[in-house]
């Protein structure tokens, strides 16, 4: 059984950071591309940061600059380190892992970035 648990959503100012991270189980971690979208209310799902296999990163433009995406294959788990956060970084944060046909979700952490 495959899962994808994230962590480390919550409420944070503007300017601030938050790591959030997600462990997988059930899958050969280090065989597939890791990635963190993120949904707004009324928004579709967009891809933040992703990592391949081999480690190479590709980002969103909105988040360049202060988003490093990372993976550790010992503990199956990739990383978001979020900086110079802005409000309109809010919305679940949802990890995702692929390789060819097979797709696999977490369930979303929330980050809400307010004063």
């Amino acid at each position: 059984q495959v899962q994808l648990v994230e962590s480390g959503g919550g409420l944070v100012q503007p300017g601030g950071s938050l790591r959030l991270s997600c462990a997988a189980s059930g899958i050969w971690f280090s065989a597939y591309a890791m990635g963190w979208y993120r949904q707004a209310p009324g928004k579709q799902r967009d891809l933040v940061a992703d990592i391949t296999s081999g480690r190479s990163t590709n980002y969103a433009d909105s988040v360049k600059g202060r988003f490093t995406i990372s993976r550790d294959n010992a503990k199956n788990t990739v990383y978001l380190q979020m900086n110079s956060l802005k409000p309109e970084d809010t919305a679940v944060y949802y990890c995702n892992a692929h390789l060819r046909s097979s797709d696999y979700w977490g369930q979303g952490t929330q980050v809400t970035v307010s004063s």
